[in-house]
């Protein structure tokens, strides 16, 4: 009885190192990196975050560009919808001076205006000056003569017509112009530049799309064997496409960073190189359109973009593992 008590004790002790060897091989086999299933450094992923780089910078570009012209409209639109003019035109009999004063008078009058004042001829001859030349003698041209009025922020689409039906009882010859037409005209602009940004950013999806499926069916080509293995025995194809995901997911984040950080340099570039150039001088680029510069909203966009090629990326690579696993089954 004490030997098979003894035995018994030896036999618990056996086990108990075992299990403690068990646990510690366990834990050192966590601790472990596993070697990946997709290879990170390849030529192909290479050129794969080359591609998502550029279509990542050709995606933000767009998005800081239509921020950038639709904060230029909007800002011209407000300039135009703070000020209307009112023009006289020159006639037999027309005192010119005395229709200009009784607009400003009429203008000024009118509730919501919170400015009237005649545009002098010096200015006028500047106006002119890109088409006439320089040294205009207006006084001796029959050209209309102006009222610049300011409208207040208590102005109304009833301020406009107040004063119109005002000029038109007390100065005939008087014409007013609220620049509708204009207005129309910006707002229409704006929204085609951002129809035109959005088919761009199709496009550049599309071909991101297109990009990804072709490196994911090559990774999957090239780990065919690894993966057919890990099919065959078992493993759940949630695993296999997650791992083909998270190698995917990172190309995308590297690529998006990459084009998207090239797109932040060059609107940071396009705003504060003239003002290097000249010195310190405050003054944003000059283009066709007006300044170029970014608002914390444009920023917001070029990291919505990378954020959203990633996930492109990632999740384009999952469905199209998805659908490789499926054939070979």
């Amino acid at each position: 009885m004490a030997n098979a008590t003894h035995a018994a004790e030896e036999d618990a002790v056996h086990l108990a190192v075992l299990d403690e060897a068990e646990a510690r091989e366990e834990r050192v086999r966590r601790r472990k990196p596993r070697d990946p299933i997709v290879p990170g450094a390849t030529i192909a992923g290479s050129a794969l975050v080359a591609v998502v780089a550029i279509m990542t910078f050709l995606a933000a570009f767009t998005i800081g560009s239509v921020a950038s012209v639709r904060g230029m409209m909007v800002e011209w639109t407000a300039d135009i919808a703070r000020e209307t003019t009112i023009q006289i035109r020159p006639a037999d009999g027309l005192d010119m001076e005395a229709a200009l004063a009784k607009s400003v008078e009429v203008a000024q009058a009118t509730a919501g205006v919170s400015a009237a004042r005649t545009m002098q001829p010096a200015e006028t001859a500047a106006l002119l000056e890109p088409w006439l030349g320089a040294g205009l003698d207006v006084a001796s041209l029959p050209l209309p003569r102006m009222v610049v009025v300011s409208l207040g922020p208590d102005a109304t689409p009833e301020t406009v017509a107040k004063l119109r039906s005002e000029l038109a009882e007390q100065v005939p010859s008087a014409s007013l112009d609220d620049h509708r037409q204009w207005t129309e005209r910006l707002s229409g602009t704006a929204r085609t530049v951002m129809v035109i940004g959005l088919a761009v950013l199709a496009l550049v999806s599309a071909a991101t799309i297109l990009s990804v499926v072709f490196a994911t069916r090559a990774a999957v080509a090239a780990a065919r064997s690894i993966v057919e293995v890990l099919h065959f025995v078992g493993a759940h194809d949630s695993f296999i496409a997650a791992e083909f995901q998270q190698h995917f997911l990172h190309v995308g984040l590297k690529g998006g960073a990459i084009g998207g950080g090239a797109a932040m340099g060059t609107f940071f570039l396009f705003s504060t190189l003239p003002k290097w150039m000249d010195g310190g001088a405050a003054r944003a680029t000059d283009t066709l359109v007006g300044s170029v510069s970014l608002d914390l909203y444009g920023y917001g966009g070029i990291l919505g973009a990378v954020v959203l090629v990633a996930l492109v990326t990632s999740v384009t690579s999952r469905v199209t593992v998805y659908r490789t696993l499926r054939r070979i089954s």
